[in-house]
Formats: C-alpha cells, structure tokens, sequence
C-alpha cells in the first residue's frame, strides 16, 4: 500500500493549487502533467520534503531520478535547503544511469562482475566494434551502424537473442548482421569485465526480472520514488520504474508529452499514456500556469502544439500579462538573416539597457551557428557556443583517465590500449598487434598475457622486457592505490611516467602544453574533492574512477552560464532553459520541420521541438526565416516553415524583406549601431 497521510494536513507555502494538490496526493501512482515553466522541480523537492516531514518518511527510503547531472544538482541542492540539510541526508537524487550504477555495483556478484568494472564511453565502444569486425575479417566501417542499431535494441529491452529472432523474420540483412555483433560484442564486454551506457539502466532490469528477492531487496530500499522528464523515458527506464515501484505504486511522475524531442534516442512519449494501463488507479494533475513567459508568447506556444495530437489536453496561461507581438524578419538570404538578426539584437539591447546573458539565437542544426558567430565577432559581440567539447574529451584527461581505468581493472583491453605506449616506451604496434594475438589465442586480457612466459615466443627480448616492465609499474602502482591514499598514487603516476615531457614533446607551444597540464591537475583536484565527499564513503580508487566515468558520458557539455555573453545552441540543447529575449532562426522548410521529418513523416516531434523554442523565451520572441539558401554548393529557394503559418497571425509583426520599417525606427537602429561601434572603439 501506498503511505498515508498523517494528518494535520500542513499547508504547503508558495504553491498554486494545482502544485500544491501534487505535493498533497500520496494515495496512489500519480501523473503530473507539467506545461513548459510551470514549476515542476518546484512540485518535486517540495514533495520530497512533505513525504520527510508530514508523511514520516525516511529521507533514505526516497529517490528522485532525472536525465541530467544538472538537473539532480539543481533538486538536490533545493531539497537539501527545503529540509535543512540533516534531515535529507540518505536521499537519492540522481540521473537515472547513477542510480543504475549503484544498483550494478551493489549486486555486481549476482550478475557475474567483479567489483572493479570499468563503464566503456561511446568511443570505447566503437573501437570495441570495429576490433570484432576487423578480426572477423568484416568491414569496421559497418560500427558505426551496429553501434546504434545496438544501442536502440538496449534502450527498448531487446536481448541478443531476439533482436536476432526480429531480425531473421523481417528478412533484414543489415539487422541481422548488427544482431549478430550485438552479441559478440556483450560477450567481449563481458571478458573485459566492463558495462557500457545503456548497460547501466539494462542490467538492473534483467537483474530484477531473474531474482526476486534482489527486486524485493530494492523495492525496500526506494519506499517511493519520484521521476522527473517522464517524457524522455525509453522502454527499459520504464520497465526499470515499473518494476522498482511494484504492487505499491508509491510513484510521481513529472512530464509533459509537449516537450518530447528526443524519439532519436529512444525516448518514448507514449510512457505517459502507458501509465494508465499498467497502474489503473493513476491521478492526473495538471500543472497549466506558466511563471516564464508573457500571454503572447504562450498564445503562440499552446496554438502551435494544438497542430499535435494528445493523450491529455492542456493549455498553458499566464499572470504575466499579454507582452510584446512576435517579431519575423523576413530576410534575402543566410547571410542577410545573421546580419539582421544581430542588428536587431544590438538595437534591443541599446533600447532596453540589457545584458549580453539576457539573449540567446536557436537553431534546428550546429551547421546554422557559423553565420551568426561570424556576425557576432565582426561586431565584437561577445558569445558562448553550447555543445563544445567536454572536459572530458581532452585527449590528457582520457589518457590519465585510461591509465586509472587500468589500475582498478586489468581486464579493460580498451584502456590498456591507450596507454601501453603512452608516453613513448618503444612498444610498437607491431609489439602490440602480436600481444593481442597472443591474448586472443589464450582468451586472457592484453594485461594478464603481458606476464605469460608463453608471450615469450611471439615477441623478441628488447619489446617483451619493455612490455613486462610497463605492466610491473602498473601492478606496484595499483597496489599503492588501494593500500595507501589513491590521490598520491595518481600523483605519483603521473609524475614517474614524466606526462609533463610528453605533453611538452606533442604540444604545438609552450602555453597549449601548460593548458593540457592543468587539466590534468584539474582532474586530479575534482577526484581528491569526490574522494573527501562525506557522501561518498567509497573513496577507493575504483568508486571514483566510475564516477567519473559517468560524468564523463553525462557531461558532454561544460557550460559556462556566468560569463555575459550571447548563447548560440540548438533547440534540443536549449531545453530546460530560458532567456529573457530569444531568437529562434531559420524558420523554413526542410530546416525546421528538418527534410528527414517531412520524409519520414515525423513532423510531429519537429512541432514539439518549435514549441520547446517558443516556450524558452521569456519576454520576446523574434523568428527569422530566409528566401534563398546555400544547399549542397548552390543556392535554393526557401520556404517559409509550416510552424509560421500555424502561428497567430495578429500577433506577428514582420520586418525585413517586403516590410519596411518606419523611419524614426530606421534612425534608432543607426544610433544603437554607431553606440556598439563606440564601444567597439573604446571610445
């Protein structure tokens, strides 16, 4: 049974009623159905803290999942001042693969790890496919392919097995191929003692199905348990809530099929529907009043989904007031539109007196972002480009990281990989090609052959004692790791391989050197801060090395929020953000709806991804579209995006093209551009 309400009911302060009947509702599984900007986080941590306070929960017994390492930041910072810091100690607020990992470490016997698994990233895992194929004599360029068709089959729960059984009956040549490296490919992980992404969220779903104890031992554990994005859920993160949540339904989930863009990567908007069906006595709330944006914009917003077909109708308002109409420019060309729209920008901002951070220019693809920081740098306009590399993806942090890999676990091939010769040890790939070959032949990793007296025979005295001395090193500095303080073994690796002169020897000056090594430190300094982490009572080595691991495949992005700048990102990077002043560009066909979606027939997810644009301004909203495109090497006509015509059309103004504007206008403008050129000019 779900638990009760122990009265007296406590009234839950700064909430709607709407929210605050979502707080309250504890008497079976419920749906909150949470319009863009319509408080839900809010909804969530002030939930946690009632189940603390008024319903005599544990704060231990509570978990609250989500997609991003932000976004659990964010609610568990929000919590932790809710219940003032000790009463939230134990509680579980993480992403949804965090809270996999957890549960794969913890019962790692059960499904025939060790404790020391390394989590392979996608490059890992591409290099992994392409060694299968090439050693079996197939083309590697066919991984890429594999690499997702097998990651679908994982996010929708299809084993091996049967993605070959589908694709046997469909008669599908490719998928056959892909399902039979599928499972090569987990039969390899498996020898390396390593679970990739997807594996995180799979594994406990298959752990949970096959022992029953193990789900009971969970369901105990997580009392009730609190999702975030439902919408962006797959079929196996459903399967996995499902199962933790069981007979009792002690389940809130948080959503809006509205925001749903992400079918490329498994996300299901039907979960919400589905709801319905697997927990008949589901409660749905609707949160409706939108606390981000003016009338106007939300006007656009609910009239554009509305297109949409719904399982749950909704329609977003607000106390805000009406606001400004949208602005189009309606411009000649790609680079017409770019210098309109940042004349227009430079003139909002000399009018109203705004920040660079106030604004932000969305787009349907990165490929759309060149024009428009070419634009912004010819007129010194500072600014930010989402999407970046990740810290992570330095190439001194992946090798430090490889080397950590190896230490914790000597199975992981891949790891060991990068790192035999890095830095230079005179262990060629011909040393390394016929160590594999070895390995191979004994079914042992490139690590445990390295010891073999049999390796003796297949490589000549000089590389083999290079090699035996390597993987020595790497044994006494493992050992060093777990019997003493692993922050000062990682110190001392990377200074007895002498890194510094390596990063010096492939640098292409003196400063881009020094930049790789304070990386390196930086790295260094976050794992002793994880390490002191009172949260955290695992600080051995290998913990924190999966740690990082995760954040490394979560974190591709390494924003930068306080600098005031002008952001540039797509709409699928853009949600779950907003601005003051957006611009959301390229308003055509076969851009935004994208050519793949009108041939494929997918506008839908297309309509819900201008709708998470729309919906990310706060106080104006400019659209832009152009006439003529560069397409392919030549120039095509344009036609303006059906989502336009789908727009109220009283409450657009269009500039540009065909629309003048009036004259004291047009003076303005050349004001606000001489004052950016002063200030361009220091003067």
């Amino acid at each position: 049974m779900a638990p009760r309400l122990q009265p007296p009911f406590a009234p839950v302060a700064d909430l709607n009623p709407a929210q605050s009947a979502a707080v309250r509702y504890i008497d079976g599984p419920l749906l909150v159905l949470a319009g863009a900007g319509s408080g839900k986080t809010r909804v969530i941590t002030q939930k946690i803290a009632y189940l603390v306070r008024q319903c005599g929960i544990q704060p231990h017994q509570i978990a609250a999942v989500t997609f991003t390492n932000k976004a659990a930041r964010e609610m568990k910072e929000r919590t932790g001042k809710l219940l003032e810091g000790r009463q939230s100690r134990g509680l579980k607020v993480s992403t949804f693969h965090t809270l996999g990992l957890e549960i794969v470490r913890r019962e790692h016997q059960r499904l025939a790890y060790k404790a020391n698994f390394s989590i392979f990233d996608a490059q890992d895992c591409a290099a992994l496919l392409r060694e299968i194929l090439r050693r079996d004599g197939h083309d590697s360029g066919f991984a890429e392919q594999a690499q997702w068709r097998i990651s679908h089959w994982k996010n929708s729960f299809v084993l091996p097995d049967e993605a070959m059984a589908a694709a046997l009956a469909a008669g599908e040549t490719a998928d056959i191929a892909a399902s039979a490296l599928y499972a090569e490919y987990q039969r390899h992980l498996k020898a390396y003692n390593a679970v990739d992404f997807d594996d995180l969220i799979m594994l406990p779903v298959l752990l949970f199905e096959q022992h029953a104890e193990v789900l009971s031992t969970w369901q105990n554990r997580v009392r009730y348990l609190l999702v975030d994005e439902y919408q962006d859920t797959n079929a196996t993160q459903y399967r996995l809530v499902q199962l933790l949540v069981g007979v009792r339904g002690a389940l809130t989930v948080v959503g809006d099929d509205d925001q749903s863009i992400y079918a490329w990567r498994g996300a299901r908007p039907e979960n919400l529907g589905q709801l319905q069906q697997d927990f008949p006595r589901l409660k749905v709330i609707k949160l409706e009043q939108n606390y981000r944006s003016t009338g106007c914009i939300l006007k656009a917003a609910n009239t554009l989904i509305a297109q949409n077909p719904h399982v749950f109708d909704k329609r977003l308002w607000s106390a805000l007031g009406f606001g400004d109409p949208i602005t189009v420019l309606n411009c000649r060309d790609e680079d017409h539109e770019a210098e309109k729209v940042v004349g227009h920008l430079i003139h909002h901002r000399f009018r109203e007196r705004t920040e660079f951070r106030d604004y932000a220019i969305l787009y349907r693809g990165n490929h759309q972002s060149r024009i428009f920081e070419k634009a912004l740098r010819e007129q010194r306009i500072p600014y930010q480009l989402s999407g970046g590399n990740s810290f992570f993806a330095n190439a001194e942090v992946k090798d430090v990281m490889a080397y950590l890999r190896v230490l914790v676990n000597p199975d992981d091939d891949a790891a060991f990989l990068r790192v035999v010769n890095t830095p230079k040890r005179e262990i060629g790939p011909s040393s390394v090609e016929k160590l594999a070959g070895y390995a191979s032949g004994r079914g042992i990793s490139l690590f445990a052959a390295s010891f073999e007296l049999g390796l003796g025979q297949h490589l000549s005295d000089r590389p083999l004692e290079r090699l035996r001395r390597f993987a020595h090193w790497l044994v006494e500095i493992g050992d060093r790791a777990r019997r003493g303080d692993p922050i000062a073994a990682v110190r001392d690796l990377v200074k007895e391989i002498d890194y510094a002169s390596h990063l010096d020897d492939i640098s292409n000056d003196a400063r881009q050197a020094e930049r790789r090594l304070e990386n390196v430190e930086e790295l260094i300094t976050w794992l002793a801060r994880m390490a002191q982490n009172d949260e955290a009572p695992e600080s051995d080595l290998a913990a924190l090395v999966n740690k990082i691991s995760l954040m490394d495949i979560l974190d591709r992005q390494n924003e930068q929020q306080d600098q005031d700048a002008i952001r540039l990102m797509t709409l699928h990077a853009a949600k779950g953000l907003e601005f003051p002043h957006v611009y959301l560009v390229g308003m055509e066909e076969e851009l935004l709806p994208h050519r793949t979606s009108i041939e494929e027939g997918t506008i839908e997810e297309e309509r819900r991804l201008a709708y998470v644009g729309v919906t990310r301004a706060q106080r104006t909203l400019t659209l832009s579209l152009a006439q003529r495109r560069r397409r392919g090497g030549e120039r095509v006509v344009c036609r303006p995006s059906r989502f336009l015509e789908e727009l109220p059309r009283e409450d657009l103004r269009w500039e540009g093209v065909g629309h003048e504007l009036p004259k004291e206008e047009r003076q303005e403008r050349g004001r606000a551009h001489l004052a950016n050129l002063k200030g361009m000019l220091g003067q």
